[in-house]
């Protein structure tokens, strides 16, 4: 069996793209107006596929505080200094829970928790104290 997609019901479609595509980096894959007032946005990279809903007549998404969804990035570090610069908010975090992870979490538009993850290689005799 394959992954496909993850689905996200969104209250403002224009953000929720602009979030998915500036500050993750998923690219728009397509578009679909099914019927009036119900716009579907596919976003991807590879395997990595999130498909947006906007149902005008949605006006409330709400999204459990136990459910992630995580991205990989090059650099924590930078990725920090990317979002300052975009007035984005670090939910929590850096974390480092063993010496091949580093991660942050931030949210999307809608209020859905986002793992940002840097996986390590390497010596990490530098940095021994970052561990949570």
């Amino acid at each position: 069996m394959k992954f496909c997609w993850c689905t996200l019901t969104v209250k403002n479609l224009e953000e929720s793209i602009n979030f998915y595509k500036d500050i993750i980096g998923l690219p728009i894959i397509r578009e679909l107006e099914p019927q009036s007032g119900v716009k579907i946005v596919f976003l991807g990279d590879g395997e990595t596929n999130i498909e947006l809903i906007y149902n005008e007549t949605i006006k409330e998404v709400n999204f459990g505080p136990n459910i992630s969804l995580g991205f990989e990035v090059e650099s924590v570090s930078e990725k920090i200094q990317f979002l300052e610069k975009r007035g984005i908010k670090i939910e929590s975090g850096p974390f480092r829970p063993n010496p091949h992870v580093k991660f942050i979490y931030i949210l999307d538009p809608n209020g859905l928790k986002i793992q940002l993850i840097e996986k390590i290689t390497g010596s990490i005799e530098d940095d021994k104290n970052e561990y949570f």
